[in-house]
């Protein structure tokens, strides 16, 4: 037998922020509040008020296990509680804040959480939310709120001498409800172990690759799914985090790009949308960005070039799912070859799996059309109050998603199988239209959904928002000349001031189909 062994180290989430304080004090947290001003904190300091946090938490009956609901920006309040409650070993249950109360507080009665963290302009939604509930939640107020409901009265008498991560890393982390926007929303449960492996592998050069020099901007919310890991990722390197709080418009983004220098930002391709027409319209630059990851929904190559040439940035295509913690590949930085529609390779620690539609693995991985299936240390297994596991008898996870994977490695996610549109008895794949349509320099938006048919059952409609209206509804249709089978064309076009988004940023095919899905 040979002697020795290595030291138990649990990969908990606490060890990010304390790494940070003790190796990277001075590097800032830099926070946009609701008056216009900037609120601006060292990672020791805020270490020190995370602590306080998990021992007001503490006093008022919060425990291992237990549910801490936040309905809140991305702030540094809203970093003090994540932490707070995690290091704790206390379940972080984020809710978004664009849903409605009756949402809201369906989620809040699933997860039985005792304590509601919000921010202060939100504090009318969170008493909506909590109306009704047997037991409802005591609701406190982050960042500078005053008055007998802050956060504040609370940490300012509480000890930071409180114990972090004297738990298995097994314990839950966090819980987040999916956006719902092609089905009813599930509860993800995340663990420390799986988030501290997700920001291992985000670190990774050849995914987001950020480090210390680095200043990051996540514009994707706290409140879903995690804002992609990078309150995990730029602590654990110690990278100025730069957080825009409530607003996301162009004219607020480019302002703090510009006053905190920020180098790498994530968000969906919506927000990179509005940056680029605001400094169309107003002018100026953001020259110390340097790349941005989008994700969330597919990008048109038109808006890809257009954000690249105007920003002077490099696009990084990634693909993931709440369920993946979230991040499922990402395209390696400077890639030469990279497209809007390649997604990226899977980075170690996911692996990815084509299947046929039912399950049955396809003999040949590359170049093939299959159901997208994945697993890893980050991947769930089962849903939040849910006794059947998600997965499949060997471990692997069925995303829903229809994708191929080329020679290279590289993913490309080519439609939902939700949204497959039956004509006739025959499929058509909306991704494949709405990818040729959003291409054209004149739409800015596009989505394809099926209409009901007498006699064909379904047949699709478009759905366009249009940056130039001079583009006639032929030339729109006739962009899928001899690109798609001819009874694939849409038999209307629908034209829409705005498109709606999901919560999320995704375009809503849910309110689509119930606004336009019937004749």
């Amino acid at each position: 037998m040979i002697d020795g062994s290595m030291q138990s180290y649990a990969l908990t989430l606490d060890k990010f922020l304390s790494h940070a304080a003790k190796w990277h004090p001075g590097a800032e947290v830099v926070s946009a509040g609701l008056d216009g001003g900037v609120r601006r904190i060292a990672y020791a300091a805020l270490r020190d008020r995370a602590l306080r946090v998990s021992a007001a938490l503490a006093a008022l009956g919060i425990a291992k296990g237990a549910r801490v609901a936040t309905l809140a920006w991305n702030t540094q309040g809203h970093v003090e509680a994540w932490y707070g409650i995690m290091g704790m070993g206390a379940i972080c249950h984020t809710l978004n804040p664009r849903l409605t109360p009756a949402q809201l507080g369906s989620m809040l009665r699933q997860s039985e959480a005792s304590v509601l963290l919000a921010s202060a302009d939100l504090l009318g939604l969170a008493r909506d939310a909590t109306r009704g509930l047997g037991a409802p939640p005591r609701i406190l107020l982050l960042d500078e709120a005053e008055g007998e409901d802050a956060l504040e009265l609370h940490i300012a008498g509480a000890s930071a001498d409180v114990a972090w991560g004297d738990f298995d890393e097994n314990t839950p982390s966090g819980l987040c409800f999916t956006s719902g926007s092609t089905g009813a929303p599930k509860g993800v449960t995340y663990t420390h172990r799986g988030c501290y492996l997700h920001t291992m592998r985000q670190l990774q050069a050849d995914v987001l690759g950020i480090t210390a020099r680095d200043a990051v901007m996540p514009v994707v919310p706290m409140f879903h799914a995690n804002a992609w890991g990078i309150p995990f990722t730029a602590p654990a390197v110690g990278a100025k985090l730069v957080l825009p709080g409530r607003h996301s418009d162009g004219a607020h983004l480019a302002r703090l790009i510009r006053a905190e220098g920020v180098t790498a930002a994530v968000g969906v391709p919506t927000v990179w949308l509005g940056l680029v027409e605001h400094l169309e319209a107003e002018g100026g630059e953001v020259p110390t960005l340097e790349r941005i990851l989008v994700g969330g929904s597919s990008m048109p190559p038109a808006l890809m070039d257009r954000i690249e040439r105007r920003l002077g940035v490099e696009v990084q295509t990634s693909w993931g799912m709440t369920e993946l913690s979230p991040l499922g590949t990402a395209a390696l930085p400077g890639d030469p070859a990279r497209r809007p529609d390649l997604s990226g390779r899977p980075a170690m620690g996911i692996d990815l799996l084509l299947t046929d539609g039912d399950g049955r693995a396809l003999a040949e991985q590359r170049g093939a059309e299959g159901h997208l299936r994945v697993r890893g240390g980050s991947v769930v297994e089962r849903y939040f109050g849910q006794s059947e596991p998600a997965t499949d008898a060997d471990g692997w996870f069925d995303t829903g998603d229809l994708a191929r994977i080329d020679a290279g490695g590289n993913l490309t996610i080519t439609g939902r199988a939700k949204d497959l549109i039956k004509s006739g008895g025959e499929w058509i794949n909306p991704a494949e239209i709405e990818a040729i349509v959003a291409g054209l320099p004149q739409v800015s938006l596009a989505a394809v959904i099926g209409r009901s048919d007498p006699k064909w059952g379904e047949r699709p409609i478009l759905l366009v928002e249009t940056c130039d209206d001079a583009i006639s509804d032929a030339d729109l249709l006739g962009s899928l000349d001899g690109r798609v089978a001819s009874w694939w064309v849409p038999d209307a076009v629908v034209r829409l001031a705005a498109m709606p988004l999901a919560p999320t940023g995704k375009i809503d095919k849910m309110q689509l189909r119930a606004e336009y899905g019937q004749v």
